[in-house]
This record gives structure tokens, sequence and C-alpha cells, in this order.
């Protein structure tokens, strides 16, 4: 019996996939033509620890999630692991994924390269401005369709989350796109 050669099926699926993956991605508006660089270098043992996201740009691997948190933690390897929660969708109880950054060299710290499928480390995560304290953050990467606002506390002042909002605009973002997360749980 002769082996089959199941290289052009795996190549065109492969394609297939890689178009639908891009199709899905540009879909999704442009909140920001013009992604600012990092606005400082970022001291990653201060930067480590859980974050609870405020606000974000809604996207398809965060559709309806509240209750979202991502937790970073330094592994053996000097990378970075990651698990971020969606504790609520639409309802219903969320779920986490686990993936893996790495920091990009010459960054301060600020850029890392983010992989949950194994070992591709394809998006990108910048750090484009956070709190002396490291009490917020706000992440976003080069194409403009990606924005987390993210703070230490579930549910920070009010007066906190304009003053994100406003950094965000001013680090040129359409704060109307922002999607506010809610860190209750459903009724």
């Amino acid at each position: 019996m002769k082996p089959r050669n199941y290289a052009l099926p795996l190549a065109l699926a492969s394609a297939a996939l890689l178009t639908l993956s891009a199709q899905a991605v540009t879909a999704m508006p442009v909140g920001n033509p013009n992604v600012p660089q990092p606005a400082k270098p970022v001291e990653l043992t201060r930067y480590l620890g859980l974050w609870y996201e405020l606000g974000r740009y809604e996207n398809r691997f965060e559709k309806d999630c509240d209750q979202v948190t991502a937790q970073y933690s330094l592994a053996e390897d000097g990378k970075i692991n990651i698990l971020n929660t969606c504790g609520w969708r639409k309802g219903e109880p969320g779920k986490a994924s686990k993936g893996k950054a790495k920091i990009v060299s010459d960054s301060g710290n600020a850029k890392l390269k983010v992989s949950f499928f194994g070992p591709f480390y394809i998006g990108d995560y910048w750090v484009l401005d956070h709190a002396e304290d490291y009490s917020w953050s706000i992440v976003g990467e080069p194409s403009g369709k990606y924005l987390w606002i993210l703070t230490r506390a579930p549910s920070p002042a009010v007066k906190v989350r304009e003053d994100l909002r406003n950094r965000a605009r001013e680090l040129g973002y359409n704060t109307d796109l922002i999607r506010w997360t809610a860190h209750t749980s459903p009724k």
C-alpha cells in the first residue's frame, strides 16, 4: 500500500485558515491609525501580578466577556506566563486562556510578543503608558485595532476611569469604541 502525501491538502487548509484569520482581524475597526511608541520603560517585576480589565476595544476572543482579568508571572525560562480569564459571558461562566510572552529587545520591556498557540509569538502587546505606581496601564499594538485599559482594582473610582479615557484619547484612540468591562456577577 502506497502512503498518501498530505502535503498539498495540508498546505491548502493552512492557507484557507490564514485567509479566514486575516479577514476576521481586518473586519475590526481601527480605533487609532497612528499608534504611538510606548511612553516609558516598564519595570517588569512591578508590572507582574493581577490586572483587572477596565475597558477594551471589543474583539473576537473576548466577545461579550465581563469580569476579565490578566495575571502575569515570570516563567523559569525568563518568559512571562499569561493567564487571561473571562469570568462571565452573556450571563454564563466564562473561561480562561493560558499564554506566554517574551520581551522585545531594546524596548525598555514595554513591547512584548505573545503566544496563545504553542511556539508562535505573533501577537503584539505594547504597554503604551502606565502609572508610576503601576496602578493602571494602557495597552495597545501597532494596528490600532486593539486597546486594553487595565487597573489593579476591579472597580476604580469614576475619576480614574475618566482620567484613563482621556489618556487613551491623548494617545490617539477613539474612546467611543471602548467597551467598559463589568466586574459584578450577573443577576
